[in-house]
């Protein structure tokens, strides 16, 4: 039976998600959803009713890391998941804090109490860590960690991207652009349009990107 994904373009979380479904070569049937029109399948499918949302035969799982995890323990090829356990904690890091400040810095509207100023200068404070903590990656290898982060890192970064190049920050911007430039970015970023339920099913990855781009 192959697994359903309920998924959104530009959300970050949806992104890893696929990152890390592609790299387990884990072919799913992608579902787009548009978040103002959310179909009744992925309500009923999704208990926090938001992206992502991978629905095995066993149960519905609705954490981005927890697909992540899940898929890599189907197959592991890269060995994404051989990583050491500061990994862990740089994970935990990026979603708690730094997704904090950074929703705070893009969002400022939605947070009138928030000082979007101070938001930004603690999210700078993590990627200023992360900077001094890459090489080529995070760790020796590429890991979940760095497919875990890159998205949050992007998104962060768009806020004002010349804002962002001006940062002394030359292994993080090195790293982003790269998975940025990367056939592995591509390869996830493909536009789908609406799922509908009489729609036929739509297969992710698809049979060109299975031999797995590299970044």
């Amino acid at each position: 039976m192959t697994c359903t994904l309920y998924s959104f373009r530009r959300c970050p979380y949806a992104m890893r998600a696929r990152l890390a479904l592609a790299a387990a070569q884990q072919q799913v049937e992608l579902r787009e959803v548009v978040l103002r029109d959310k179909p009744a399948a992925f309500l009923q499918a999704s208990a926090s009713a938001t992206v992502p949302c991978l629905v095995t035969p066993e149960a519905a799982i609705d954490e981005s890391l927890d697909i992540m995890v899940w898929a890599l323990r189907q197959n592991d090829p890269e060995r994404w998941l051989d990583m050491p356990q500061a990994g862990w904690d740089w994970i935990t890091r990026a979603d708690g804090p730094f997704k904090q400040a950074l929703d705070r810095t893009k969002y400022a509207s939605r947070y009138p109490g928030e000082d979007s100023a101070a938001q930004r200068q603690l999210a700078a404070e993590f990627l200023a860590q992360l900077n001094d903590q890459i090489g080529d990656w995070i760790f020796a290898k590429a890991t979940l960690a760095d497919y875990a982060v890159l998205p949050f890192v992007r998104q962060f970064a768009f806020i004002d991207k010349p804002w962002f190049d001006s940062q002394p920050w030359p292994a993080l911007q090195a790293w982003l652009q790269r998975f940025l430039i990367s056939p592995r970015f591509a390869a996830i970023m493909h536009k789908y349009p609406q799922w509908q339920a009489s729609d036929a099913p739509t297969l992710f990855p698809d049979s060109g990107d299975l031999a797995q781009p590299k970044l």
